[in-house]
């Protein structure tokens, strides 16, 4: 706090954002994957038996893809792949079991970011994941990652320094605030989360990294100022600050496209195989009219043997057809279904 001096804090507010950050500082550590595990995930040929960079960036493409189609916050997404990674960095982890892994950490990481109600169910995100496991499959692995973590799930991440700077930020210039979006940059760093290089930097660094490339696109000087001043606080490094800048510029270069910039604006789009689409269509209309009740209140014994007749065959479509109304909730209506998808 020294380092900064009164005058550039803004009262009260200031010290407490300043307070928070030095909190932030002690976790960050604690909470980040162990980089020899990292390190020899990256140096690991792409084979059938052995876990290498390339899958573990798909699965974290499969959990934003999850985060975007359950609606949940950036959190949960970059909270899952914190978890994710840090498992992966600890456990010799088979390809085949990553697919259970990732819907796990994506579980639990719902579980600690969302409201009880914004948590979707494990079968719906089983389905949707299609992962081939069962929900017992998926209790088991969530048993072992929250062991295997010490349960300390609730991590320090560079999305909880991303907020804490852009407060600080506009805790000294708050003309600026719609000028800086939060939501752009919580997109980039949804980007950098998609790479396994970013894991293995500090999550107070990466954070002002983004923070810093952005206020240079809308060549603030006022802002800049403060920033520098943020990062002589946290005692980075030129060397370091500037390695990681340059390796975040590449990706965000890469990534730079309307998805990034306006992550939740465009609708998602579901598309399935012609033979999925044939076999959602035929369920879909699978399922019989019920029969016609009577206004008379009571049947005849015609009709009572009628509508016996037309009851059991209607089970015996509805058995052919998905299991219940719940199971099929992303699936049998097509004007739902085409709204929705998986995004590149």
């Amino acid at each position: 706090m020294k380092d900064l001096g009164a005058e550039h804090l803004a009262g009260g507010e200031g010290v407490q954002l300043f307070g928070l950050l030095n909190f932030y500082l002690e976790q960050e550590q604690r909470y980040q994957p162990r980089e020899k595990g990292l390190t020899l995930m990256e140096a690991t040929p792409e084979n059938d038996n052995t876990l290498c960079s390339r899958l573990r960036n798909a699965k974290v493409e499969d959990l934003r893809s999850l985060t975007n189609f359950f609606g949940s916050g950036t959190e949960t997404f970059v909270l899952a792949v914190n978890i994710l990674d840090r498992f992966l960095a600890l456990m010799k982890v088979k390809p085949k079991h990553l697919s259970c892994i990732g819907v796990c950490c994506f579980l639990l990481a719902a579980r600690l970011a969302e409201e009880e109600c914004d948590i979707p169910p494990t079968h719906d995100v089983i389905r949707i994941s299609q992962c081939k496991c069962t929900a017992s499959d998926i209790k088991r692995m969530e048993k072992i990652i929250s062991e295997k973590l010490h349960y300390e799930l609730e991590a320090t991440t560079a999305l909880n320094f991303l907020h804490l700077y852009h407060a600080i930020v506009f805790c000294h210039s708050p003309e600026r605030k719609e000028v800086l979006s939060l939501d752009k940059l919580e997109a980039q760093l949804k980007a950098c989360n998609c790479r396994l290089v970013f894991s293995k930097a500090k999550p107070s660094v990466l954070a002002l990294c983004l923070l810093n490339l952005e206020i240079e696109t809308i060549k603030s000087v006022e802002l800049l100022e403060i920033l520098l001043l943020v990062k002589k606080h946290l005692k980075i490094s030129d060397t370091e600050f500037f390695y990681w800048r340059e390796l975040v510029s590449k990706c965000l270069a890469e990534y730079s496209s309307p998805h990034c910039c306006k992550p939740d604006l465009k609708k998602l789009v579901w598309i399935v195989s012609r033979r999925t689409a044939q076999s959602l269509h035929n369920s879909y209309y699978s399922v019989p009219e019920l029969p016609t009740i009577p206004e008379g209140g009571c049947f005849d014994g015609s009709e009572s043997e009628d509508s016996g007749e037309d009851m059991s065959c209607g089970e015996e479509s509805l058995s052919s057809s998905p299991p219940s109304d719940q199971e099929c909730t992303f699936f049998f209506d097509f004007q739902v279904a085409q709204t929705l998808c998986f995004p590149p």
